[in-house]
């Protein structure tokens, strides 16, 4: 066994870095200030697509990194909560995407867009599987609010949006997601129409608890509550596309805030004064599951790699 490891935060970036340090022999805790199921990431769409997220020239590797990772889960689709389904990214075209998209197998243009089978994830499972996956390979989970990043050897920084007070860095900030659950009328492809600039998107993913309609992308805005007003408005638009949605009866309403970073995602080393490592691996923005094994094998690697020596004075 090597070294003990501390990752602070708890939802998917959290919980897959600690999984790749604890599989590679590191003692490996967690502090999260929550359970997992009252993270953002349980409240993600979780297609696995990047959106709304920079670097692009970082971005793409790390999304193919995440995409073979899922494409084996789906063997396990009950297990693990990742299927691998049908769908249309609608006015999405391929001279607009970049280089990683020619490695996505099955991409393929459509007089509407781009269709493809891609990993659709049911968050709540997925991160349940996770934790069991990070316990047998020996990590632990503390439920502990952290006020301040811990002074230990070495520590990874999985906080999303909370890094904005504990690193601190104000280039972090949400962009709020609103999104409506309804039974499944019967539709089995997703579907996504994305207007880049503005604050409404269009989209329905069929996962296994039902229809999930969306959305928002809201810059700014902290508040947590479901809005009816921005609610029936995502159950027209999804309505328009397949109309037998407008009927679909109201299971749930969910709102997440993603932690969006103005410089793009921030995996990056940093040595402490009194000699420690600190890595950074947060500002994913709606694009946290799409990245999550590529930023965390490269955040484990950076963690592990030998720090600098301990200052004598």
């Amino acid at each position: 066994m090597s070294g003990e490891v501390i990752v602070v935060g708890g939802g998917v970036i959290g919980l897959t870095t600690a999984i790749v340090l604890a599989e590679s022999g590191h003692r490996v805790t967690v502090w999260r200030a929550e359970p997992a199921r009252g993270t953002t990431s349980a409240t993600a769409g979780a297609l696995w697509w990047p959106y709304r997220i920079d670097p692009e020239i970082r971005v793409g590797a790390w999304a193919l990194t995440s995409l073979r990772v899922y494409e084996e889960l789906a063997h396990k689709s009950e297990e693990t909560g990742v299927r691998l389904v049908e769908g249309l990214h609608a006015g999405t075209w391929l001279d607009g995407l970049g280089p990683w998209a020619a490695q996505v197998a099955g991409l393929r243009a459509c007089p509407q867009g781009l269709r493809a089978r891609l990993p659709l994830i049911d968050m709540p499972v997925h991160l349940r599987w996770l934790e069991r996956r990070l316990a047998a390979a020996g990590g632990t989970v503390e439920t502990r609010e952290a006020e301040r990043l811990p002074d230990a050897p070495v520590v990874v920084n999985c906080t999303g949006l909370g890094a904005r007070d504990l690193v601190p860095d104000p280039e972090v900030r949400p962009v709020r997601g609103q999104l409506v659950v309804v039974e499944n009328p019967g539709i089995r492809d997703w579907y996504t129409s994305v207007e880049h600039g503005g604050p409404e998107t269009t989209y329905f993913f069929p996962q296994p608890y039902g229809l999930l309609l969306g959305g928002t992308a809201e810059e700014d805005d902290w508040n947590l509550a479901p809005d009816p007003v921005t609610a029936e408005r995502i159950i027209a638009r999804c309505a328009l596309v397949r109309p037998e949605i407008a009927g679909a009866r109201v299971v749930a309403h969910r709102v997440g805030l993603r932690p969006a970073r103005d410089s793009g995602v921030r995996v990056e080393r940093q040595h402490t004064p009194d000699g420690g490592v600190l890595v950074h691996n947060y500002g994913h923005g709606g694009a946290g599951v799409t990245v999550a094994w590529g930023c965390a094998e490269e955040a484990a690697a950076l963690a592990t790699s030998s720090p600098a020596p301990r200052s004598s004075g």
